[in-house]
């Protein structure tokens, strides 16, 4: 076995590192890696990422949306949480269940004095309160098993990030289960830095510190530049879906939106309500189908519109603001 540990907080790059140890170094070694990241919002592989955040919020608050190789549900990620992936070898028969892949850490918290749980299908649990969600990924005879541990997050962040606002949204995307949650810190009198050398002794052993070369960085960076950066892998990869948004607005009046998203693209819509315009809103649809549902692409396709001829009192940013 071979233990990591990145010096990297950045989202992008610690999930692009991940994807080359498992796709390379895991190749004739086990590997044990512990990670962190600043605040982000780590969604599954096979979620929609509008269904699961609050995009305003993460936009007001500098927090990045990335998305994971694993299937499961969305996770909020700060320097308060250490992550821990361990890439193993085995048969697609012999992969056991994510409880099994899960003992390392629940033996090193009990020998800490943690009673802890392993609950439902995925979760890490202490009296009750959920502190680690675990997901996998399995390809070509090799497993990489990952979680959180929550040791001392921002949870009022944390639920402010995943809570989606008061739309309608029909999809077939797999939502997120919620649960309580609590830090191991009101478990532990050690400080985030001993708790991980605690943990690496326990789930890596004398294992030796794998260090990359420059080489292997900038295969890292080039993963993550043509993956982990892109618009198309953290948003462009949902499921297709459609969106139903009620606003009023001061001095506008009363807009309803109904739109849907194809391969990532808008690909119809449509608004009604109360508002003043002298012209109906297929222009406005015609401008923006085809167009990817991020902030700039739909100002600069609304930029060939003359909005107030549509929507009477906001502006194109307003109009954008209340798509997304």
């Amino acid at each position: 076995m071979l233990y990591l540990e990145s010096n990297s907080f950045e989202p992008g790059f610690n999930l692009a590192l991940e994807q080359y140890l498992f796709d390379e170094l895991s190749q004739d070694n086990e590997i044990f890696m512990l990670w962190q990241n600043i605040d982000s919002v780590i969604v599954g592989l096979h979620q929609n990422t509008a269904e699961e955040v609050d995009r305003a919020y993460l936009e007001e608050n500098n927090i990045s949306v990335v998305r994971r190789l694993s299937g499961g549900g969305a996770v909020f990620h700060d320097l308060g949480n250490l992550n821990y992936t361990l890439i193993t070898h085995m048969s697609e028969t012999d992969v056991p269940d994510i409880s099994e892949s899960c003992k390392p850490i629940i033996g090193a918290l009990l020998s800490l004095g943690v009673p802890v749980e392993f609950r439902g299908r995925n979760d890490m649990t202490v009296s009750g309160k959920k502190f680690s969600g675990n997901a996998r990924y399995y390809r070509d005879g090799r497993l990489m098993h990952h979680g959180t541990l929550l040791f001392d997050v921002n949870l009022d962040k944390m639920a402010n990030a995943l809570r989606v606002p008061d739309d309608k949204l029909v999809s077939n995307s797999v939502k997120s289960v919620r649960s309580r949650v609590t830090n191991l810190n009101g478990f532990l009198d050690i400080p985030l830095g001993e708790f991980k050398e605690r943990l690496r002794g326990y789930a890596a052993g004398d294992a030796p510190l794998y260090t990359l070369s420059d080489h292997e960085m900038r295969s890292v960076g080039a993963i993550r530049r043509d993956r982990y950066d892109t618009w198309e892998w953290n948003y462009g990869r949902s499921p297709d879906y459609s969106i139903v948004k009620h606003r009023r607005i001061e001095n506008f009046g009363s807009i309803r939106i109904s739109m849907s998203v194809v391969d990532g693209v808008i690909a119809s819509f449509g608004s009604s309500g109360d508002y003043f315009g002298v012209k109906r809103c297929d222009d406005v649809a015609a401008a923006i189908i085809g167009v990817k549902p991020e902030r700039d692409a739909l100002l600069s396709a609304l930029g060939a519109v003359n909005l107030s001829d549509y929507y009477e009192g906001i502006s194109a940013a307003d109009l954008v603001s209340i798509i997304l």
